[in-house]
């Protein structure tokens, strides 16, 4: 599909796209600036070091690259002006639709799509209860949420950001013994499931007893592509996604998707209102058709994308297969971040450099490539490369395993 056939098929593009209004001369001038802009190596005038990633969608490292049709989305919607509530029902209603759920909202990130999605559990349609959070005392809004101990990976602030104290349990009987009428909500970490006694039936089928609302998070676990509509087709009622890492819309955008009523009292406590928990979460109209693409886009040629990629690992892992104990061994995680992997290790009384060191040589080089490194092993990872960029990363690492 051509540019110009994708723009045109996207729905919402209308309230933002379109030629800059006003006199020729002003839009001459706008496309003067962009253009004088363009030219300008930022990175390399404020002497910030730039590299390859070959490692990880990691936020420290400006998670991942936005796709071209993400960009052209972005810079078409910014040369008008919009109503931010129209357009988040509008997009929401889009990626409520490809993705299964009753409702959705873009947020900025996945930890906000959890602190949004907390509020709105918290509040329902109140918008004075919703002008209150964090502050629970005597508003009647229930106070607890609860967590399994596997599931402990750090992101639960954003629930406690909301005034709420964790509870957290082991066991089923540990869960139901630990709801009362003070449980607001449960909420589920899908990347530390097999690290939780409770899986995700169990949990849903305890928390329909009770009912109780439940909250899954699964910032990086798109791909695999049904992972779109997996959870809201499970049964769980608000589901967070990240809108960076392999989706590759803005880095700072996410996704809460859900039940219709949990959306719109999420929305209760999100940007533009003003005196709300979520004031300081602003997204803006460029982040959210730009995510709205890439959402699209991911679900179209997300299968294209998988076997790009494999191509890209193959023309590393074949660039060092030759050298003396090499061994080579591609994978792809179960949970979190399911993209193909490629780990290369060797024997160190062969190559004599250890994986650190090689690690360091690479990110220190010209270009830098940063990548994951063990003993006398490193890994990596291509989806988030700029396409060339492997036939880069291969000849590097070859030449300091040669060195080695």
């Amino acid at each position: 599909m051509k540019r110009r056939d994708l723009i045109k098929g996207l729905t919402v593009l209308p309230l933002a796209g379109g030629v800059l209004s006003g006199t020729s001369a002003n839009a001459a001038e706008v496309a003067n600036v962009a253009s004088t802009a363009a030219k300008r190596d930022l990175f390399k005038e404020l002497g910030i070091r730039t590299f390859i990633n070959a490692r990880a969608t990691l936020t420290f490292m400006t998670g991942s690259l936005m796709q071209p049709e993400v960009i052209d989305a972005i810079n078409n919607s910014s040369k008008r002006y919009c109503m931010l509530d129209e357009l988040q029902d509008k997009v929401g209603a889009k990626i409520a639709e490809l993705c299964h759920a009753e409702a959705a909202t873009v947020t900025s990130g996945a930890f906000s799509a959890i602190m949004l999605g907390t509020a709105g559990v918290l509040s329902g349609l109140d918008a004075k209860k919703a002008a209150m959070i964090p502050h629970l005392e005597g508003s009647g809004m229930k106070t607890e949420v609860i967590l399994q101990k596997g599931h402990d990976i750090g992101y639960y602030q954003a629930m406690k950001n909301c005034g709420v104290t964790m509870v957290w349990v082991e066991t089923r009987a540990d869960l139901e013994k630990a709801i009362n009428e003070k449980t607001a909500m449960m909420a589920f970490m899908n990347c530390n499931t097999n690290q939780g006694q409770i899986k995700h039936e169990e949990w849903l089928e305890v928390a329909k007893k009770y009912k109780i609302p439940t909250l899954i998070d699964i910032a990086a676990d798109v791909p695999p592509i049904e992972n779109f509509w997996k959870f809201n087709d499970m049964g769980f009622d608000l589901v967070c996604l990240s809108g960076g890492k392999a989706i590759r819309g803005p880095q700072s955008s996410g996704v809460l998707m859900g039940k219709k009523d949990l959306i719109a009292a999420a929305r209760l406590s999100a940007s533009p209102r003003g005196s709300t928990i979520g004031r300081g979460h602003k997204v803006n109209k460029e982040e959210i058709l730009g995510l709205y693409v890439a959402i699209e886009k991911f679900i179209r040629t997300g299968e294209e994308e998988w076997n790009f990629w494999m191509k890209q690992i193959a023309h590393i892992e074949d660039s060092v297969k030759d050298l003396p104990s090499i061994k080579t061994r591609v994978f792809v995680p179960e949970l979190a971040n399911c993209t193909p992997n490629l780990e290369i290790s060797w024997d160190p009384t062969v190559i004599k450099a250890t994986g650190q060191e090689i690690q360091k040589r690479l990110s220190l080089g010209e270009p830098g490539i940063e990548l994951n490194a063990g003993k006398n092993n490193i890994s990596l990872v291509t989806f988030i490369m700029v396409p060339g960029e492997e036939k880069i990363v291969a000849k590097r690492i070859r030449e300091e395993l040669l060195k080695g």
